[in-house]
């Protein structure tokens, strides 16, 4: 649990005060915290609706794509402007992988 979510769950009882001193956590940030709530939602729900898409670009791959390739297939066929970065966090939370190919190393034959 957050330590702002646990602040919110009991200041009818205790107030924001005692519990932000009694947790660590200043009221600006609490506040702060409280005001940007739907904002957290939407992004969410964004980070959702792109996972479906990065794992339908994935199927389609074969399960072979990372994600350059899949950033550039989202930016190519949906024409939408997404960073490699959060498609990387996205497929690293979702637990979406590429396939690696390495060459083999040989090691010197005596």
């Amino acid at each position: 649990m957050n330590r702002f979510q646990c602040v919110a769950d009991h200041q009818r009882r205790y107030g924001v005060k005692r519990l932000c001193s009694i947790l660590g956590v200043s009221r600006s940030s609490f506040c702060c915290w409280r005001r940007t709530a739907a904002d957290r939602a939407a992004r969410q729900a964004a980070d959702a609706q792109l996972a479906a898409r990065i794992r339908a670009v994935h199927r389609e791959s074969d399960g072979t794509y990372g994600v350059p390739r899949i950033t550039a297939e989202l930016r190519e066929t949906n024409g939408e402007t997404v960073n490699h970065k959060r498609v990387a966090r996205i497929m690293r939370e979702s637990g979406i992988e590429g396939v690696r190919l390495r060459r083999e190393r040989r090691l010197t034959a005596r």
